[in-house]
């Protein structure tokens, strides 16, 4: 919501950011537990024109109190909900709570922790930490309207062939030889909104994995690229980003 200040269209938001919080919860027999490490981060639209124009702070919401509600609503949690429900807690606590807070922005990044194995059989609270990070963002607006988004990132993937790359623009910049043999190699980072799922977003950065060749003029060729050996890099990188939502949906 911009307000107009003197001619001007003005818009303000502020937040706290990294709040890292841990949440472990219990079977009822105690035995079992579930965990959670979740990274929030808030963003709050309010009305609070007089904090930049008086000097007068009353309608601004102290982000050391965003931290703090952070704790105590996973304290009221006694029963195990997701990033997603946690997020959508937090927003509609911040436009309900704050009479001059008319839109919560909550993103959250939750930690791969996952279960051990112990001789075939999962641990009741040993864990271990996985690889592609759960990631959410939840926009809460003081008349309810809720806009939620998901995803992953950080999830690497590689196949070692049955991979190339031909047929490209070649100019007088093009030093790049064609190739139908090549290792191909990814960090996925996907995102997708909610209402039925209304859109879907992926960013696939390439993974570069270079053929090694090493010779000398002494000894001739010390290391010949058979498809086995390699150096991975991923600067610089080519970048992929694709999306696809229905017509009706605002991406």
């Amino acid at each position: 919501m911009a307000k107009e200040l003197e001619g001007f269209n003005f818009e303000q938001r502020h937040g706290k950011a990294r709040v890292r919080v841990g949440r472990v919860w219990r079977s009822k027999d105690g035995c079992r537990h579930f965990m959670v490490e979740w990274n929030v981060n808030i963003s709050l639209l309010s009305n609070c024109v007089a904090a930049y124009v008086r000097d007068d702070n009353s309608d601004i919401v102290a982000t050391d109190t965003m931290k703090n509600t952070v704790y105590v609503k996973a304290k009221e949690c006694s029963e195990q909900l997701s990033a997603e429900e946690f997020a959508i807690l937090l927003g509609k606590h911040f436009t309900s709570f704050y009479p001059q807070v008319f839109t919560a922005i909550v993103k959250i990044v939750e930690k791969p922790w996952e279960r051990i194995s112990v001789n075939g059989q999962p641990h009741e609270h040993g864990f271990k930490l996985g690889s592609e990070k759960h990631t959410t963002e939840a926009i809460v607006q003081k008349s309810g309207v809720l806009q939620l988004t998901s995803g992953v990132e950080g999830l690497s993937l590689l196949k070692t062939t049955q991979s190339g790359f031909e047929g490209f623009i070649r100019d007088k910049y093009t030093a790049l030889p064609e190739t139908r043999e090549r290792m191909l190699a990814t960090e996925v980072t996907a995102s997708w909104r909610f209402s039925d799922i209304s859109s879907v977003k992926l960013k696939m950065p390439n993974i570069h994995f270079l053929p090694v060749n090493i010779s000398s003029k002494d000894h001739g060729s010390i290391v010949k690229f058979d498809d086995d050996v390699y150096l991975p890099t991923d600067e610089p990188h080519g970048s992929i980003e694709a999306s696809l939502s229905r017509f009706w949906s605002k991406m």
